[in-house]
C-alpha cells in the first residue's frame, strides 16, 4: 500500500492536490513521533495561517480507520501513526491471496517496450564486460512483463564490417573444419586474434575482399560465415540458459540493410542530409554535437545507419511506448545523436527512446578483453563462482541434498546479484568473495533467508499445522517486517520508472534483515497457538515476497541450504 497516497487522500488541504501532499509526506528521524510527517510550513501562505494552527486543524478532522490510528500535531507538524495490527493483517492477506502476482499490476496493460540488451558480436565469446547488459536487460524485460506491459527482448547481433572478413580469412589460412567445429566459438576468436598479431598490408586487402564477398552473395563466404554465426548462436545460447536470459528477436546488424534505403530517403527529403568530405552527414553542430554520418565517402553505410534503421523498424513492427537500449556509457554520445536525428525527422516518438545506461565490470583480478586475447570469459567468471558456491555449501552443510544444483543456483545468482546491486551508472569490481558471503548484502544471504523460512513452515506442516492471513496483534519485529513487505508494489513499479533493477535487489536484502530480526527476535513454532498461527502466515508472506523479488533478478530460490 501507499500509505503517502492513503493519508494525502483523506487530507482536506484547500488549493492543494493530492499529489503534492502525498510527495511532502516524509518518514520523521524520530519514529516515536509516527510512521509518517507532513510538514504543515509550506501550506501557510495559502491558508492564511500558521503552520501549527494548520497541523492542529487536520489532526482533528483526520479519521482514524484501521489502516491510520490516528494524526496528532507537534510544532507545525502533522505525525501519522500507522494502525499495526490492520497493516499487519492487509499486508499479509493480500500477500497470501496474490502469491506470485504480488508486487504485479496492470500498469503496462495495452503498452509495448522494446528492450535492446546484451547484443553480441558474430564470433566473439562474451567477456565479464557483457555481464552487465545481459542481467540488467533480462531483470528489465522481467519487470515489465511482470507490471503487465508486453516486452519485447531484442538482441541486435553484431554481424556486419570488415572484421568478419577477416574471420574468414583467417579461416582460410590456418583454420579446419574439425577444430573449429570442436571448439566452437573460443576457435574463431583465436584465429581472429592471431589474424590482428600477424595482419600486413596484404591480409588486410584479402581481408576486405572477403567482407565483399560475404556483401556480394558469394556462396563459400557465407557458408562460412554463417556456419560461424550457428556456432555464436549456440554458444550464446547457453550462457543465456544458465542465466535465464531470453530474446524475441535476433535481428541482426545485416538484417538492416536492404531496409535502410527509405530511411536515407526520408532524411534526403526533408533536408538534412548534407555533403562532408564526400561523406553523407546530419550537421548536429547546433546542438553541440559533432555530425551523424549517415553514409562515408564510398557510399558503405555504419553501425548508425544501421541503428537509425532499426529504431523505425521498430517503430512500425511493435509501435512500442518506449524503446530502451541497455548499453554503456560509453555510447551515451551515440545515442544522443541517434535520438536527435529521430527528432529532427519530425518523429513524435523521439521521446520514446531511452538509452540505459551502465557502468564496466571487471573483476579484481583480471583485465579486461583486448584484441590480443587478454580476456576473462563470462563463462569462466560463472563456473568458479558455481565452484566456489560448492565449496562453501560443502564445509556449512556437507549433509545437503542435491548439492550441485543448488551451487549453480548459488553461485549463478551471486553472479547476476552482483551486477544488479549497485545503481546501473556505477562501474563494479566484481569479487567472488563479497558474492558468495552468507552474511553481506548478497543474493547468498536471501537465499538463505528464504531457506529460514521455507525450513520453518515445512516444520509446521510436518506437525499438521494450517495458517491464514490473519494476525494478531503485532510485536515490533513483525510491524517491520510486514511494513517492508508492504513496500513491495512501489519498489517494482519504481524500478520500472528509473530502469533501476538495484531497487529489487537492495530491497530484498533489506527485507531479508527484516525477517531474520524477526525470525531471531519472536518465537514461532514455539509460540501460543494463535500468535504461532499468526507468526506462520507472516513468515509465508515474507517467504513470497522474498521469492517474487528474486525472481524478476533472475535468481533462483533453493529449498534448502
Amino acid at each position: 500500500m501507499d500509505y503517502r497516497m492513503y493519508i494525502a487522500e483523506r487530507l482536506p488541504v484547500e488549493g492543494v492536490g493530492k499529489e503534492e501532499i502525498a510527495e511532502s509526506i516524509s518518514v520523521p528521524p524520530d519514529l516515536s513521533l509516527g510512521d509518517y510527517a507532513l510538514p504543515c510550513f509550506k501550506f501557510a501562505k495559502l491558508l492564511h495561517r500558521s503552520p501549527a494552527a494548520i497541523a492542529e486543524e487536520l489532526a482533528a478532522s483526520f479519521p482514524a480507520d484501521g489502516v491510520i490510528a490516528g494524526a496528532t500535531a507537534v510544532n507545525g507538524y502533522l505525525n501519522f501513526r500507522i494502525d499495526r495490527g490492520g497493516l499487519v493483517r492487509e499486508t499479509v492477506g493480500r500477500i497470501l491471496r496474490e502469491r506470485e502476482g504480488y508486487g504485479s499490476s496492470e500498469v503496462g496493460a495495452g503498452k509495448t517496450v522494446c528492450i535492446d540488451y546484451s547484443s553480441v558480436n558474430i564470433a566473439k565469446p562474451f567477456h565479464i564486460g557483457h555481464l552487465s547488459t545481459t542481467v540488467l536487460g533480462g531483470a528489465l524485460y522481467r519487470i515489465y512483463k511482470f507490471l503487465g506491459y508486453t516486452a519485447v527482448g531484442i538482441n541486435h547481433l553484431g554481424d556486419y564490417g570488415t572484421q568478419f572478413g577477416k574471420l574468414i580469412a583467417a579461416y582460410k589460412r590456418w583454420g579446419d573444419r574439425e577444430t573449429v567445429q570442436r571448439g566452437g566459438i573460443h576457435a574463431i576468436n583465436d584465429l581472429y586474434v592471431r589474424f590482428n598479431e600477424e595482419a600486413d598490408e596484404e591480409m588486410e586487402k584479402e581481408a576486405r575482399e572477403y567482407f565483399r564477398l560475404i556483401e556480394s552473395g558469394d556462396k563459400e563466404a557465407n557458408a562460412i560465415f554463417n556456419w560461424f554465426k550457428e556456432l555464436t548462436l549456440e554458444y550464446v545460447k547457453g550462457i543465456y540458459d544458465v542465466l535465464g536470459v531470453t530474446f524475441d528477436s535476433y535481428a541482426s546488424e545485416s538484417f538492416y540493410i536492404d531496409k535502410m534505403g527509405p530511411v536515407i530517403g526520408e532524411l534526403r527529403e526533408k533536408g538534412l542530409l548534407t555533403e562532408s568530405r564526400g561523406a553523407q552527414i546530419v550537421d548536429l553542430e547546433a546542438y553541440g554535437m559533432p555530425p551523424f554520418i549517415v553514409l562515408r565517402s564510398d557510399g558503405a553505410s555504419l553501425y548508425a545507419t544501421r541503428d537509425l534503421t532499426a529504431a523505425f523498424y521498430r517503430k512500425q513492427t511493435y509501435d512500442f511506448d518506449k524503446c530502451l537500449y541497455v548499453v554503456a556509457y560509453q555510447q551515451n554520445l551515440h545515442f544522443r545523436q541517434l535520438f536527435k536525428v529521430v527528432e529532427l525527422m519530425g518523429k513524435d516518438w523521439a521521446k520514446d527512446l531511452v538509452h540505459v545506461a551502465y557502468g564496466m565490470v571487471s573483476l579484481e583480478d583480471g583485465a579486461m578483453a583486448t584484441r590480443k586475447g587478454r580476456v576473462v570469459w563470462l563463462e569462466d567468471v560463472i563456473r568458479r563462482c558455481v565452484e566456489k558456491a560448492q565449496a562453501v555449501l560443502a564445509e556449512k552443510n556437507p549433509d545437503l541434498p542435491d548439492k550441485e544444483e543448488v551451487a549453480k543456483q548459488v553461485g549463478v545468482g551471486a553472479v547476476i546479484f552482483g551486477a544488479l546491486y549497485n545503481s546501473k551508472i556505477k562501474d563494479i569490481v566484481f569479487s567472488y568473495e563479497k558474492a558468495l558471503n552468507f552474511d553481506g548484502e548478497t543474493s547468498v544471504y536471501v537465499q538463505y533467508t528464504c531457506a529460514r523460512a521455507a525450513s520453518v513452515l515445512a516444520r509446521a506442516r510436518a506437525e499438521g499445522l494450517s495458517w491464514t492471513g490473519e494476525a494478531l496483534p503485532p510485536c515490533e519485529e513483525e510491524f517491520e517486517l510486514a511494513k517492508r513487505l508492504a513496500d513491495f508494489p512501489s519498489v517494482v513499479l519504481s524500478a520500472a520508472e528509473n530502469y533501476e533493477p538495484s531497487y529489487i535487489a537492495r530491497y530484498l536484502v533489506d527485507a531479508a534483515q527484516r525477517f531474520n530480526k524477526f525470525y531471531i527476535g519472536c518465537k514461532i513454532l514455539s509460540a501460543e497457538p494463535d500468535v504461532r498461527l499468526s507468526r506462520l502466515s507472516l513468515t509465508e508472506a515474507a517467504l513470497v515476497t522474498l521469492k517474487n523479488g528474486l525472481a524478476l533478478l533472475g535468481i533462483g530460490v533453493p529449498e534448502k541450504m
